[in-house]
């Protein structure tokens, strides 16, 4: 009984399903730069920042508007049912009209005006400011659909290491209860070699889950349907040379999307500071009139005749006195460009002291794995040595175990310090203000 109850122990073992990654007909096979370009087209957050560009660009014309001519049509109909639209020049003569009418046309031009000067000015920067935004949403989808592309291939490669130790741990399993068979070893071997397997298929589900988590997050953030399925594709001897990068670069603060939104807004702080100071000028327009007035005692003879007018002229509008609106406006502008300049302060300290934390991430990531990489070759020497001193008896299934153990761990931390290095390396191009988005 007790030989069936092994038996039974490592068919079932062996006959545990394997994770196998079958390519459906719904499977998308995507690299690295197609999840950036997808996202970049599709992330909603991207696609709000453009049509926030559209939106300003509307605001803008629309400011401008006020320079180009204006051209009204002023028209009414008056019945008088008492009194007369034109009184006598003789007090004694009551006008017997009662029916009044307009038609008019009116038009004006700005010459100068200060809120249609400010449009003006402003357009320049403000385009600029929605630019800069929609740049500074591409490279943080950037970096967060690399970031997590790397974290689901991290997954993925440890979900690798898991089968080849199963794989490993079950062929221990059999010698081990093959040589209890023939009576070399006692039970302690295999039921060991059944608790690390167990504990490694716990493991690999786990790792399994985790894999859907994270590409589920990656999806989020390309903005692609969660019906999707993807399957990332990579090279890893690719990553390899792509990890290293210059870390003798100096920072340059103009690099840095975020100094350039700050200095843009500066400009619009200054701009808006200018116009109070200079809102005292006059308003000068040109206006002119084309009308046709009619009168008449009857409303069927009203458009018989009419008395055309036409004028043209200037109109001079002067701010005298506003109850101190335009000083406390000014007071106010000046502060906001003062409150600005405190960011930009904050944003150099800021960029800075980022600089200096990826930079310190990326040197001791990059050592870390490089360091692991001979741990991996001299982990893999030992196991093969001990598995063969076990075979001939030399070594306990003990050492067995502690040198599968050490080779997967090798191997686990050498995919997980490669990932780290490939992610310090983003967030280090994205402190130097060198992400580019293409």
């Amino acid at each position: 009984m007790k030989k069936i109850y092994l038996l039974v122990i490592v068919n079932l073992t062996f006959c545990l399903p394997k994770v196998v990654f079958a390519q459906s007909s719904s499977d998308t096979v995507v690299t690295l730069k197609q999840c950036i370009g997808f996202a970049l087209r599709n992330q909603p957050v991207l696609r709000q920042a453009e049509i926030d560009e559209q939106i300003n660009e509307r605001n803008i014309r629309i400011s401008l508007a006020d320079w180009l001519p204006q051209l009204n049509s002023s028209n009414e109909y008056l019945h008088y049912f008492k009194g007369s639209p034109v009184t006598s020049a003789n007090p004694a003569v009551v006008s017997p009209i009662n029916e009044y009418s307009s038609l008019g046309l009116q038009a004006s031009q700005v010459i100068y005006n200060n809120d249609v000067l400010l449009a003006a000015k402003s357009a320049k920067y403000s385009r600029l400011y929605y630019k800069q935004n929609t740049v500074s949403s591409q490279i943080n989808v950037v970096s967060d659909v690399s970031k997590a592309f790397f974290d689901v291939l991290l997954s993925e490669k440890q979900l690798d290491i898991l089968n080849e130790d199963i794989i490993r741990l079950q062929r221990s399993l059999k010698d081990a209860y093959n040589r209890y068979l023939a009576g070399v070893v006692d039970k302690t071997d295999y039921k060991q070699a059944t608790i690390a397997l167990n504990n490694s298929i716990a493991t690999r589900k786990q790792t399994q889950e985790a894999i859907k988590s994270k590409s589920a997050y990656l999806k989020q953030i390309m903005g692609i349907g969660a019906d999707k399925n993807l399957l990332l594709s990579y090279d890893s001897t690719h990553y390899v040379s792509e990890a290293s990068i210059d870390t003798n670069q100096q920072l340059n603060y103009n690099n840095r999307i975020e100094y350039q939104l700050l200095q843009t807004s500066k400009s619009l702080q200054n701009l808006n500071a200018q116009y109070y100071k200079w809102s005292f000028l006059p308003s000068i327009s040109a206006v002119g009139a084309y009308d046709l007035i009619y009168l008449n005692t009857k409303f069927s003879n009203l458009y018989n005749n009419n008395y055309p007018s036409l004028y043209a002229g200037l109109t001079l509008s002067f701010p005298i006195f506003t109850g101190t609106k335009r000083l406390q406006n000014l007071s106010k502008a000046r502060l906001q460009v003062d409150r600005a300049d405190l960011d930009v302060v904050n944003s150099v300290n800021t960029i800075n002291t980022e600089y200096v934390q990826a930079l310190a991430d990326y040197k001791s990531n990059y050592t870390n794995w490089q360091l692991l990489n001979q741990n991996v070759s001299l982990a893999k020497d030992v196991y093969k040595v001990v598995s063969l001193q076990y075979r001939e008896g030399i070594k306990t299934y003990l050492d067995v175990i502690v040198a599968q153990s050490d080779l997967r761990t090798a191997e686990l931390n050498y995919y997980n310090a490669l990932f780290q290095v490939l992610s310090s390396k983003i967030d280090l191009e994205k402190a130097l203000g060198i992400l580019t988005v293409q």
